[in-house]
């Protein structure tokens, strides 16, 4: 079982986060994974990015989060987010948010 950090870590390196690719039909179901995993990360994907405020983070709309997190995450912006970097940013959204 993979640790949700290191989870996290595999789906932001993945170039494909920085956008959702036009014509691409299925999110990776990794995005939705670390939501589903982290109360933290959940309840602020709900307030910000459940578009339909259908009260569940939908792919897309896991994927759309996942790239936000990922802007947030990224301190040092060299496409990697670390276990240092995920828990600073995890702190960060439940300080602020």
């Amino acid at each position: 079982m993979i640790r949700p950090v290191a989870a996290f870590v595999l789906l932001v390196t993945s170039p494909l986060m920085a956008q959702i690719a036009p014509g691409r039909s299925q999110p990776t179901p990794a995005a939705l994974q670390i939501f589903e995993r982290d109360w933290v990360l959940m309840n602020w994907a709900l307030k910000y990015y459940d578009a339909d405020k259908d009260i569940r983070i939908e792919p897309a709309e896991a994927q759309v989060a996942a790239a936000a997190f990922r802007r947030i995450a990224d301190a040092d912006n060299d496409g990697r987010v670390t276990p240092a970097e995920y828990r600073a940013a995890r702190a960060f959204i439940l300080a602020r948010y």
